[in-house]
């Protein structure tokens, strides 16, 4: 491994980039839980690194937050590393994959069993977290994963207190967590939601963490735990077979990047949709006339950005190693100026005008942190297991509950999924295959500033990652990023979704004039975590969303003995 290590240090020297800045001397971390951001400092004070501290808030938003993510499910994983005269910047891939055994067709006949798609082993993909966590290690960190794994490993055995947000996505998810025993042994109370500050506490969960410590990839992905996974899948209904663990892989990809505004955005290739959908809208807003920010032109241009890009995403993008995607043309600012040549600039284009109707569906519950070092490595890594306590469905034995994300492929390409919307072939379920993504962990950089945000919300992360980037490069403080109301169009339904007051009623009058729907969705959705260094002078500022219950924290690290 430290053979490889070197290799790769080699690597990222020769590779192109932008020019390294001086080291910020700060640290920060912004992640969806205090006990995660905790981790992660606790961690960077030991002497880890930024990929080190992304382990320890990976792993313990896994145990803290398992209705958003755990190692039961997958994530993305966005690096940035600074070489003497370069930056460099990686993209983790971990996301699930669908079983050997799965095929195109296997949710079509839902007659008898409409709900298999969402609950249950047999709506799970391979998990990638913990590979994810392994791969970090092995190649980026400088702790043993051990230390890095130490504070979720503590967390889980010692429980995290159940907050507002558990409870509440509990009820969103009470009847599927009450059909599995597991399930509700370990995190419901007397079979229903717990009182907020009742301890939850995941004994199996820590010695699986245990063992992925002390044996890396192979303490999940074969051996004993392995064998749980596999026994008590198939005994429930699921598909699993020991080559589907043994063959799992994180994959390393080149991020999306292009420059916008005088900045440089790098964020989320296939199969994450996010990277080309904001090379689209940010590169077509340039080629547009200027508008004032926030003004009914901006938001007719904005909203008519998103419902083009939204198209491409549901009738072209899938898993690439699986299907062709023209992905340069779609990322080039060609494409982008075709797209806003196609505007009118007073009126609204109806979506069943763009062709033929194309639409997805994913799960809204994930995760996001975004951290920096005192060395200037960054992470921004978007986790999920798709709807609120995945599956519903936890192994015996492992503490592990499985993600559903095998909901996010097309279950009906030609047809409806479960939700009664249309997909795309590009997206259909195939073995191996991973499904088709909005997470969107994104930087931005110049000479003058990092900044490094995400969040969690399904098909509507990629419309709050481009709300967030603009407000960066307009230079509004970080806290304006994550608290600023939302609004969203992803081509079908037909309607801009706002939260409260988002727009004034003369603005709404207006957007209603030029033939835009509108509709209300309350203050109630994304929870974005984000971090800026302002390079010139030295500072970091860093912001939880204010809907979460998240922590950001900036700190001058403690220099190891």
């Amino acid at each position: 491994m430290k053979l490889l290590r070197h290799l790769l240090t080699l690597s990222l020297l020769l590779s192109l980039g932008a020019r390294a800045a001086p080291a910020p001397d700060q640290q920060a971390v912004a992640s969806a839980h205090p006990t995660a951001t905790e981790a992660g400092h606790l961690v960077l004070d030991q002497g880890g690194n930024a990929f080190d501290a992304a382990i320890a808030v990976a792993a313990t938003l896994a145990v803290v937050e398992p209705y958003g993510s755990g190692i039961g499910g997958g994530g993305f994983f966005l690096l940035r590393q600074p070489a003497e005269t370069t930056i460099h910047y990686r993209f983790i891939d971990a996301r699930e994959t669908a079983p050997l055994a799965a095929h195109r067709n296997m949710y079509l006949d839902r007659s008898r069993e409409p709900q298999r798609v969402i609950n249950g082993p047999l709506a799970a993909g391979i998990p990638g977290l913990p590979a994810a966590l392994v791969h970090l290690a092995e190649y980026y960190g400088e702790l043993p994963l051990s230390q890095s794994l130490a504070p979720a490993i503590a967390a889980a055995e010692q429980g995290f207190a159940v907050g507002d947000s558990y409870r509440m996505l509990v009820g969103f998810r009470l009847e599927a967590m009450q059909q599995d025993a597991e399930t509700a042994r370990i995190f419901l109370h007397n079979n229903q939601a717990p009182a907020s500050g009742r301890l939850v506490r995941q004994p199996d969960l820590a010695e699986t963490l245990r063992v992925l410590a002390a044996k890396g990839h192979a303490g999940f992905y074969r051996g004993p735990v392995a064998e749980r996974l596999i026994t008590g899948v198939e005994a429930a209904g699921g598909v699993w077979q020991p080559a589907d663990l043994e063959n799992y892989r994180v994959i390393e990809r080149e991020p999306i990047r292009f420059n916008s505004h005088g900045i440089e955005v790098i964020s989320a290739p296939l199969p994450s949709a996010g990277g080309i959908a904001l090379a689209g809208i940010l590169q077509g807003l340039e080629s547009l006339p200027q508008a004032i920010p926030g003004s009914v032109q901006w938001t007719h241009q904005l909203v008519e950005l998103m419902r083009r890009t939204y198209r491409d995403r549901a009738l072209l993008l899938g898993d690439s190693d699986f299907v062709e995607v023209p992905t340069d043309k779609l990322v080039s600012a060609d494409h982008a100026r075709q797209l806003a040549a196609s505007i009118d600039p007073e009126h609204a284009t109806p979506s069943s005008a763009l062709g033929e109707p194309r639409q997805f569906q994913e799960g809204t519950n994930t995760t996001h942190f975004s951290l920096i070092d005192r060395d200037g490595n960054a992470v921004a890594a978007t986790l999920s297991v798709n709807l609120p306590f995945g599956a519903a469905f936890t192994v015996p034995g492992t503490g592990v509950l499985l993600n559903n994300e095998m909901d996010d492929f097309a279950a009906d390409p030609s047809g409806k999924n479960s939700y009664g919307l249309a997909g795309s072939e590009a997206n259909a379920i195939a073995p191996g295959k991973r499904p088709l993504s909005s997470m969107t962990p994104t930087m931005l950089e110049n000479t003058e500033q990092l900044a490094v945000l995400g969040t969690p919300g399904g098909s509507r992360i990629i419309s709050m990652v481009l709300l967030g980037a603009l407000q960066a490069m307009e230079g509004k403080p970080v806290r304006d990023w994550v608290g600023r109301p939302r609004f969203h169009h992803q081509y079908l339904p037909d309607h801009i979704q706002v939260e409260d007051h988002v727009f004034t009623a003369e603005q709404q009058h207006a957007l209603k004039a030029m033939g835009h729907n509108i509709k209300p969705v309350g203050r109630d959705y994304g929870d974005m975590q984000a971090l800026h260094w302002y390079k010139q002078k030295g500072e970091i500022s860093a912001a939880s969303d204010p809907r979460g219950e998240g922590l950001a924290t900036v700190k001058r690290p403690i220099k190891p003995d």
